[in-house]
């Protein structure tokens, strides 16, 4: 659980209000910009710059603050304010986006100002900065998971599902992106899915994750049961199993979590489970096998190896100093 010490008291509002005489041209700038970058960014992205900036701009009409252009002091409130009910990570986002609407509309950028910067890093040495991590469904779990499903059109769509995001370790919104064109299904049994575009690949040029053949062949049954011969992969089912439109990036989690239910997991890891555990987990298990960071981050499509980093950490403790120590010292069991 993150812990949260007091930490100083926020900025009072009065002090933040600046009269800007060009906050019309302003926002017509940033209208005009995001009409322009529309589809440039990912759905995932473009999204948490609207809910971000909506949210900046509700606590500013509610304070009776500019959110465009903003002053630092405004910025600094808004930190301090959050910094009572947010994550770390989550509050230097909303900087960012905040970062982005000026600059986006032409305007002094506010978060860069000392008043503003000084404001993060109190945030940060009041707050723990250690987020909580989704719970890894490595393949001990995963296999537990799908003995404890059913015979239902449901049933085998989820351990499709599941098996899928285990194997190529895309994010939420890359499977349910998923299409029946976007597979490859080898003689030998093997297979490869084609990602179209990610996060980390904003001009679609995709990316090909591998499917092992068991996973092949829930998928094969998965579409064989809903006939299927094109469109989406993943779909809701209906009561009398008839398949609807695609499954949306919220339903991963909330399915993982039934499965995980029906598996009789213990209710602490349930509650841990997330719509990116197969790829937590799949990454541990990677690391686990002594496979190197280099073929880890081409698996999940990861640019740099910090996440993985976070994600195998508790892991590299058992390959420390410390406990190669204890292991020669015949303390480790």
């Amino acid at each position: 659980m993150t812990s949260r010490r007091k930490i100083r008291a926020p900025v009072e509002p009065a002090t933040a209000v600046a009269v800007v005489p060009e906050a019309s041209s302003a926002h017509a700038r940033l209208a005009e910009y995001q009409q322009a970058a529309r589809g440039a960014y990912s759905t995932a992205t473009e999204e948490a710059f609207r809910s971000d900036s909506a949210l900046f701009s509700g606590w500013c009409s509610a304070a009776g603050l500019d959110a465009l252009p903003a002053v630092p002091a405004t910025v600094a409130a808004f930190i301090e304010a959050m910094a009572v009910m947010r994550k770390p990570a989550t509050i230097r986002r909303y900087v960012s986006t905040i970062s982005h609407m000026h600059k986006a509309a032409g305007v002094p950028n506010p978060c860069a100002d000392p008043v503003a910067r000084f404001a993060l890093r109190r945030m940060g040495k009041a707050l723990t900065v250690r987020q909580r991590q989704a719970k890894g469904i490595n393949r001990s779990l995963l296999d537990r998971m799908l003995g404890a499903t059913g015979t239902t059109p449901r049933d085998m769509r989820n351990r499709a599902l599941l098996a899928v995001a285990y194997d190529t370790l895309v994010r939420r919104s890359e499977l349910v992106a998923l299409q029946l064109e976007d597979l490859h299904l080898d003689e030998d049994g093997h297979g490869s899915v084609l990602i179209r575009k990610s996060k980390t690949d904003q001009f679609g040029e995709g990316s090909a994750r591998y499917l092992a053949p068991d996973t092949v062949q829930l998928v094969q049954e998965w579409t064989a049961m809903a006939s299927l011969t094109d469109g989406p992969l993943f779909r809701a089912t209906r009561w009398n199993g008839a398949t609807g439109g695609a499954l949306t990036a919220d339903d991963i989690g909330r399915i993982f979590k039934a499965m995980a239910t029906a598996a009789k997991l213990p209710a602490k890891v349930v509650a841990e489970i997330s719509g990116h555990s197969t790829r937590v987990g799949a990454a541990q298990d990677m690391d686990a096998a002594d496979i190197g960071m280099a073929s880890i981050m081409q698996a999940g499509g990861w640019k740099t190896p910090e996440m993985v980093g976070r994600y195998t950490s508790q892991q590299a403790t058992r390959r420390s100093g410390a406990a190669k120590l204890a292991e020669r010292q015949g303390r480790a069991g």
